[in-house]
């Protein structure tokens, strides 16, 4: 019997989740929760639900009596954290996600910086957990440091909840603003000494026991060539043919794979239920070794467009073994042995004005042997013309047997859209590699 599964979100994350559903051999059949309808969800016949809001928990209720789901996805952490797995579990629809409870390890910055000093795992930075609108502890702080710090709001702020020295900040009073307003609206802030170095995303799909990684990634968020610019969402991401990163060693992912494992393990003694879904671990390899930056609970986006396009493994399979406790059973996620360059389309003006309502031009083929295109800000209108409709509008990812070949098959299809669009072109470059390279080595020096 054909199975059916609910993807919740309409970006570019949950692009690449159904394309990967799609290409299951157990051909499932897909609902799509989603605020608009995705051009490449159109594309590979994909059945959308359109809400008003993905908070309208309602309609999802009905669409579960519609459709009955055998499994679910949440692509978004907002809904996540409004719920949407728990109500989905009561609906008795499996979700790949984790509960209101689980989520907090990326919606709490001190949820989790508390959670691993309370079980001995050696991954922070130097911390503050900070709850008084007028604490000299700041203060101390930021003086211990030389102001060189890290502010983190203890909540979803939309990407922009993170304020850092040097970048976003000069002085303690800056510094302080920010701390108050988080204060003010979630009751805490979270100061972190800055960390130097490199860093690199390492995406694993957990079921409370068993813990199997992704291709480690590097985002690049920042607007501009040559790392300039204000930061955004994430402009693009690379991996290398050995499904890692060129400056990376095979004992910096068993740390951060160590590190993960016992997360897990932690939010379970701590919570009383396992995490189920995914632990996505930003780390950032320093002059003392591996070091957490933070944990998402869901796939990362650009990062989900690298790794998902490339899995082997049955991704239906894997979500449903994860909802079952039975991640062990896959063994280990295979990979084509490849490497994947991701660059974003994104409207003229962002991240600060983006345009939006301009009509975009694709190719007839947006998909080829060597690159994939993932639709995020983009929506199809009546007219089937393809409306730009956000700041990063296309995902396109190109493939090959190195870094070099994987961009040059990136830029091919990039140059075939068209619109008041821009991308940052540097992504993948032998230039950018090779200072990635060279900084760490200096680091590790």
């Amino acid at each position: 019997m054909t199975k059916t599964v609910l993807v919740i979100g309409n970006g570019g994350r949950e692009n690449a989740i159904c394309d990967a559903l799609a290409r299951s051999p157990q051909s499932p059949r897909i609902i799509n929760f989603a605020t608009f309808r995705n051009p490449g969800m159109v594309l590979l016949g994909v059945e959308i639900v359109l809400t008003d809001s993905l908070d309208n928990f309602d309609l999802l209720k009905n669409l579960v009596e519609d459709f009955k789901p055998d499994l679910s996805i949440i692509g978004p952490e907002a809904q996540i954290e409004a719920g949407a797995s728990d109500l989905l579990e009561s609906l008795s629809v499996p979700c790949f996600a984790p509960s209101q409870k689980g989520v907090q390890l990326e919606t709490s910055k001190s949820f989790t910086r508390n959670l691993l000093k309370k079980y001995d795992i050696d991954a922070s930075p130097d911390f503050l957990v900070s709850t008084e609108p007028n604490d000299e502890a700041r203060a101390e702080f930021f003086e211990k440091f030389d102001g060189q710090i890290v502010v983190k709001a203890d909540g979803l702020l939309g990407g922009k909840g993170v304020i850092v020295a040097g970048d976003h900040f000069e002085t303690l009073e800056e510094a302080e603003d920010f701390a108050k307003q988080s204060i003010e609206k979630f009751g805490r802030v979270v100061l972190e000494e800055k960390l130097i170095g490199q860093e690199f995303s390492l995406i694993s799909l957990v079921d409370g026991e068993t813990v199997l990684d992704t291709p480690a990634i590097q985002d690049h968020k920042r607007v501009e060539v040559g790392d300039q610019g204000p930061q955004t969402g994430g402009m693009g991401t690379i991996s290398d043919e050995r499904n890692s990163l060129p400056f990376l060693v095979e004992e910096d992912l068993k740390i951060a794979h160590n590190i993960t494992e016992r997360v897990m393990k932690a939010m379970e003694q701590e919570l009383g239920e396992k995490f189920i879904g995914v632990m996505y671990g930003g780390f950032i390899v320093t002059k003392r070794g591996v070091k957490l930056i933070e944990y998402n609970a869901r796939f990362g986006d650009p990062e989900a467009l690298n790794i998902l396009p490339i899995l082997k493994t049955d991704f239906v399979d894997v979500c449903e073994k994860a909802t079952q406790g039975r991640l062990s059973e896959i063994g280990k996620l295979e990979f084509e042995p490849v490497a994947t360059v991701l660059k974003y389309l994104c409207a003229n003006g962002y991240p600060t004005s983006p345009e939006k309502g301009a009509q975009i031009v694709a190719p007839d083929n947006w998909n080829t042997e060597t690159s994939k295109t993932f639709f995020a800000g983009i929506s199809v209108s009546e007219e089937d013309t393809l409306i730009l409709s956000g700041g990063r509008a296309i995902g396109v990812l190109g493939m090959g047997a190195n870094l070099n070949e994987a961009n040059e098959n990136c830029e091919a299809m990039l140059s075939r859209f068209e619109g008041p669009l821009f991308y940052r072109k540097d992504i993948g470059t032998a230039e950018l590699v090779q200072k990635r390279i060279d900084d760490l080595a200096r680091v590790r020096a």
